[in-house]
């Protein structure tokens, strides 16, 4: 169905995550079904890939949370609004919600917000920073989880609230689309030691204390200590994913590793261009987040490259992924289970793995498309633009 209208995306950075990811995949959309796709983002290399799908980037600090720049932003998209004649605005976060919220009351567009995550409201502030993302006309959740969270605080109609999951690009993420070639210029830059066919784990996630590096950390050296006489298991465990900015992390991890003497096993990578080559190295694929993920992208970005999972039991995971079917589930934050079920999934055949995987990209596919996603983002466009929606 065709979408002639031209629709502007906001959203603070444009550099490697799931909402970045999305905002790339709902550009290309909206150029497919006919529409004007710009983005207003702050900086970031997937930038190019919007340019690549026939969108437009327009560069401005949507990413500050100070209050005069989150007003000079709203003027700002106002302008941008007025003067690309755009219909619709969708924005990703919380400061480019008010900016984004500020410019459509003033020129009268359609506004729509996407609760990427179930954020934390500790105080009267927060909460009311926070509600700038149910103040748009629709409101659209990652996850089952993240409506029942954000409806609960903020006394939301259901009407209001769609949940579309976020979605993976099966063409993208598909096992036989990757050659040997690929994975081994991806190990080249790993410069990871010999393997000596090693049980190989991938943590994809950012470097920051809440995706449970410390949990994996952990549990390495607790499957170290079950082999005994200071032998290391046969495991070569990647943590890939940037720091953004906060090199002190990396450096907090690298003690630990030293600390617990596991550095042999488990390599710091950084952030990685080409993430179907890296699932693809993967044996296993962990996700031991200790809060919960609102949706947590690397679920199905495993299970579409045919890789079981193991993740934590909270959050978007309860319903991405079926323990025993297509991953394993294990209690957040307990280093013991991560490393009993790391021990399990070793432990399996081969054939039993890839048939884990298997069950894994058949239901990504029926459940978790790129395509589902955006047609469903497409159709809350359509929807709105054909209907008289106000602001809260």
């Amino acid at each position: 169905m065709r979408l002639n209208h031209t629709i502007l995306q906001v959203i603070p950075r444009l550099e490697a995550g799931g909402a970045e990811r999305s905002t790339v995949e709902i550009a290309s959309e909206i150029v497919r079904a006919g529409g004007r796709a710009l983005v207003a983002t702050h900086k970031g290399r997937m930038a190019r890939d919007v340019i690549a799908a026939g969108g437009e980037v327009i560069f401005s600090p949507v990413h500050s949370k100070n209050p005069l720049t989150i007003w000079r932003n709203a003027a700002r998209l106002t302008n941008i609004i007025n003067e690309k004649e755009v219909d619709l605005i969708h924005a990703r976060s919380r400061a480019p919600a008010w900016s984004s919220l500020l410019a459509a009351r003033r020129t009268g567009v359609k506004f729509v917000t996407t609760y990427h995550g179930a954020h934390r409201a500790q105080n009267a502030v927060k909460r009311f920073y926070n509600s700038s993302l149910v103040r748009s006309d629709r409101v659209i959740a990652n996850s089952n989880f993240t409506a029942e969270a954000i409806c609960q605080a903020y006394d939301l109609q259901n009407d209001k609230v769609q949940v579309i999951p976020r979605g993976v690009d099966l063409d993208l993420f598909q096992p036989a689309m990757v050659a040997e070639g690929r994975v081994a210029e991806l190990l080249a830059t790993w410069s990871l030691p010999g393997e000596n066919n090693a049980i190989r784990i991938l943590l994809p996630a950012r470097l920051t204390s809440w995706k449970g590096h410390e949990i994996a950390i952990k549990a390495i050296s607790i499957l170290k200590s079950r082999t005994g006489s200071g032998k290391s298991p046969n495991l070569s465990v990647v943590f890939c994913g940037g720091v953004q900015n906060n090199n002190d992390y990396e450096v907090f991890l690298r003690a630990k590793l030293d600390e617990r003497g596991v550095r042999d096993m488990v390599h710091i990578v950084g952030d990685c261009a080409d993430m179907p080559a890296a699932y693809s190295w993967a044996d296993i694929v962990i996700s031991p987040s200790v809060r919960p993920e609102a949706f947590g992208r690397v679920a199905i970005e495993a299970g579409a490259m045919g890789k079981p999972i193991i993740a934590a039991a909270h959050g978007g995971a309860l319903e991405t992924v079926v323990n025993g079917e297509s991953g394993v589930l294990v209690k957040p934050g307990d280093a013991v289970e991560l490393a009993d079920a790391i021990e399990q999934l070793q432990q399996m055949s081969v054939e039993t793995r890839m048939s884990m995987g298997d069950n894994a990209r058949a239901r990504v596919g029926r459940l978790y498309s790129a395509q589902a996603m955006c047609d469903a983002t497409l159709d809350v466009y359509r929807d709105l633009l054909g209907s008289g929606a106000g602001y809260n």
